[in-house]
C-alpha cells in the first residue's frame, strides 16, 4: 500500500517495528523513519498494524502520534478494529485538531499490489474529501459509508459474510467427498450453479493464507478468520445484536480452516 503512494507521487516517510520492512520501500525513494515520533510532520498518515492495541499504542496518549501530528493532519486507520477503538481515538484526535477516520480495505496482498482494493471509509466528510486522491491509489473502490467507526463496522459485516461462505464451502465439500466426489468436480459443478462464491472461484485462498501466516510467524489469535470473527461477535454484543452464526464461525471456523491446511488441503473421497 505504501509503495502505491510512492508510486503515485507523494513523498513518503515509513515506519514499521521491524525495519528491513521498509527496505524495500527506501530503495525506491521513501524515507525511513526511526521511530514512530519521526512522522509528526505528516499531513496525512496511514495506519496498517496488526490489531486495536497496536492501533491504540501508536496513536493514542501524551507521547504518541494524535498529540505530535501538526493540528489539521489526517490519521486514516485501515486496520480491522473494533468501531468503539476507532470512535474513541476520533474524539481524542479532534482535542489535538487531528482528525481520524476507519478505512478498513478489501482484496488481498495481490490486489493491494496492483491498487485495486476496496476501501470503507468511516468519517469527517471534509476530512474524507481531503484523503480521497490519496486513498484512490489504494484502489479505485473508494466507500465513505458514514460517520467514525462505519468503516470499521462494514468491514466487519464483510467478513462475516466472506466466513460464512468459507464455512459452507467446507462443509459441502465435506459432504461431497463423503460420497466419494472430488473436489475439483464440485468446484466444476459449482461454477455454473447457485452456490458459487469469491471462495469457490479461488478455492485454496486460504490455505495459502495458513501457510503465509505460519511462514512469517503471524500469531494465532492474530489470524483473520479468529480475529475478525471475534471482533464481529464483540461489534455486535457491543449494539446488543445477536449474531448466532457467527458466534458459531468465531467457535469452529478456525479449526476447520487450520486444520485442512495442515493436511495438505482437500478433502478425501470416501470409497
Amino acid at each position: 500500500m505504501a509503495a502505491r503512494v510512492l508510486a503515485g507521487g507523494h513523498d513518503v516517510v515509513a515506519w514499521d517495528v521491524d525495519p528491513d520492512r521498509v527496505g524495500s520501500l527506501a530503495a525506491d525513494g521513501a524515507r525511513a523513519a526511526r521511530t514512530a515520533a519521526d512522522l509528526a510532520d505528516c499531513r496525512v498518515v496511514l495506519v496498517v498494524v496488526p490489531d486495536d492495541d497496536a492501533v491504540t499504542e501508536l496513536l493514542s496518549g501524551p507521547d504518541a502520534l494524535l498529540a505530535l501530528l501538526p493540528a489539521g493532519a489526517v490519521v486514516v486507520v485501515h486496520s480491522t478494529v473494533l468501531p468503539p477503538t476507532v470512535t474513541a481515538l476520533a474524539a481524542e484526535g479532534l482535542r489535538h485538531g487531528v482528525h481520524v477516520l476507519d478505512a478498513p480495505v478489501s482484496g488481498g496482498p495481490d490486489r493491494a499490489a496492483e491498487g485495486d482494493l476496496t476501501l470503507m471509509v468511516g468519517g469527517e466528510a471534509a476530512a474524507v474529501a481531503r484523503v480521497r486522491p490519496v486513498l484512490g491509489l489504494l484502489g479505485p473502490h473508494v466507500h465513505h459509508v458514514g460517520g467514525t467507526g462505519a468503516g470499521s463496522a462494514v468491514k466487519l459485516a464483510n467478513q462475516t459474510m466472506l466466513f460464512s461462505a468459507l464455512a459452507g464451502a467446507h462443509e459441502g465439500m465435506a459432504l461431497a467427498a463423503a460420497y466419494g466426489v472430488a473436489e475439483q468436480d464440485v468446484l466444476d459443478v459449482v461454477a455454473t450453479s447457485l452456490g458459487e462464491s469469491w471462495v469457490t472461484r479461488n478455492w485454496g485462498f486460504f490455505d495459502d493464507m495458513v501457510r503465509t501466516y505460519d511462514e512469517i510467524g503471524t500469531p494465532p489469535e492474530q489470524r483473520s478468520w479468529r480475529k475478525d470473527l471475534r471482533d464481529v461477535v464483540l461489534t455486535a454484543e457491543d449494539r446488543g445484536l445477536d449474531l448466532p452464526v457467527a458466534r458459531l464461525l468465531a467457535a469452529t471456523l478456525a479449526d476447520r480452516v487450520e486444520g485442512r491446511a495442515a493436511r495438505g488441503g482437500g478433502e478425501q473421497p470416501e470409497g
